[in-house]
């Protein structure tokens, strides 16, 4: 097919609904309900060919062939690990994702924060998935991949070692779900080690298709602590860090039980009557499950004893789950970074609920044509890819006089499939892009 017609095909199927959450593209062309219907009727369990049950699927350096760390891994389906496998106990929670053998925390930080929000778990970890009825050794996920959805199958072979998962696992040892949908995400970026190193916007984003916004917390805006809770409310996605100076300070433990280099979600906000005056605090979780915060508002911290009974009762501490709170002023003085991804645009401007639109344009940096370079190269920079848009319709609530009304908008840059490069070596770039009036 021409690239005019396979855009032309493309833009048939986008204006018949293909690419939404509502019907997803097939990744590989793999029909989830075909693929078990098959393996049902021939009493088989599915073995996926795209993402093989070998050493390609874990990685190519620190998780290669000849890699210490992939020595005795061996493929086992859940079946074959504990003897009452389950798919997902009593839902999906921030309790079931425990870090393994991979630096994936900035992934596990964002599907901590996924499971505050029952129906975006349901819109990346379909439904009626099970180890017991139509179990064919076959599970699908759904991620936003630049610009559509995609629903990812694969099988239940994962990477054991003594009988123990590597990755991703859950407290109970016999919840799957975590495990599955991190091999998913594995398969769409190449492999496991892959998905080593990240943002967690990146995770924020492929879960939720949603935009995202990045705060300096040494400059934050005075109502960040307001700005938080109302993106919480709005059921926004929220991770943090700390950031690293030098190699070794990445997850080096501070002397409060903090990790540096590392991505936390953030999970709560809230603000307790202490002492005669109000303390604003934050909840905070760290997807390695045990290394928690052990300054003031910890859990055995003294600080609970002089609130009210019945509000630290709903703040619901549990200890030794990596789930943590703390006052607001020392996580604006522990933490570097806060990560916000937007369902709506509604942390950005107003206090009301309103539409948006979403616009994507294609575009590449091709040597010798559109690779134009920064605005330090005034001969080139013109050659780089531009895209006009129109704004029509201004805010319902813009500031703008009645002659210059004010629309919002906002523009987010992604790079298309770079962890899939990783394996060659090559990472991502440092990219950027202007904009002008």
């Amino acid at each position: 097919m021409s690239s005019a017609a396979s855009k032309i095909a493309k833009e048939r199927a986008a204006a018949d609904g293909l690419g939404t959450n509502k019907n997803p593209v097939q990744y590989s062309n793999q029909d989830f309900a075909k693929l078990r219907a098959q393996c049902l009727a021939s009493g088989t369990l599915f073995k996926d060919d795209e993402f093989p049950a070998c050493q390609s699927a874990l990685g190519f350096n620190e998780l290669g062939p000849s890699s210490p760390k992939t020595m005795g891994v061996v493929w086992k389906r859940p079946t074959e690990i504990c003897s009452d496998p389950q798919f997902i106990v009593d839902g999906a929670t921030r309790g079931d994702i425990r870090q393994g053998a991979l630096g994936d925390c900035w992934l596990l930080a964002a599907i901590a924060s996924l499971t505050l929000d029952a129906d975006l778990v349901s819109q990346v970890v379909p439904e009626n998935q099970s180890f017991q009825k139509d179990y064919a050794g076959i599970f699908h996920f759904r991620f936003w991949q630049y610009g559509e959805w995609v629903d990812v199958v694969v099988d239940d072979r994962l990477p054991t070692k003594n009988g123990n998962l590597v990755f991703v696992h859950s407290v109970e040892g016999n919840e799957f779900w975590s495990a599955l949908l991190e091999k998913a995400y594995a398969k769409v970026n190449g492999s496991y080690e892959a998905l080593a190193g990240g943002s967690t916007l990146e995770g924020f984003e492929d879960f939720t298709g949603g935009i995202a916004e990045v705060y300096e917390l040494k400059k934050a805006p005075n109502n960040i602590f307001q700005i938080i809770q109302k993106a919480l409310k709005a059921e926004s996605l929220l991770g943090c860090s700390i950031d690293i100076t030098n190699a070794y300070d990445t997850e080096a433990i501070t002397s409060r039980k903090l990790v540096k280099g590392h991505a936390y979600s953030v999970t709560g906000a809230e603000e307790v009557l202490y002492r005669g005056r109000t303390e604003k605090l934050i909840r905070v979780r760290n997807p390695w499950g045990e290394v928690e915060w052990n300054g003031a508002w910890s859990d055995e911290a003294p600080e609970w004893n002089y609130i009210d009974p019945n509000v630290r009762a709903s703040l619901d501490r549990k200890s030794e789950d990596g789930e943590f709170w703390m006052s607001f002023t020392d996580f604006l003085r522990e933490y570097s970074r806060l990560e916000i991804c937007n369902l709506s645009p509604d942390t950005l401007s107003s206090t009301d609920q309103h539409k948006w639109n979403i616009t994507l344009y294609g575009g590449t940096w091709a040597r010798g044509s559109t690779a134009g370079g920064c605005q330090n190269y005034p001969a080139t920079f013109w050659t780089n890819p531009q895209f006009r848009i129109k704004l029509d319709e201004p805010d319902h609530d813009h500031e703008g006089s009645a002659q210059e009304p004010s629309c919002t908008v906002i523009v987010g840059l992604m790079q298309k499939n770079r962890r899939k490069r990783k394996k060659m070596g090559e990472g991502l770039l440092s990219i950027g892009y202007s904009l002008f009036r």
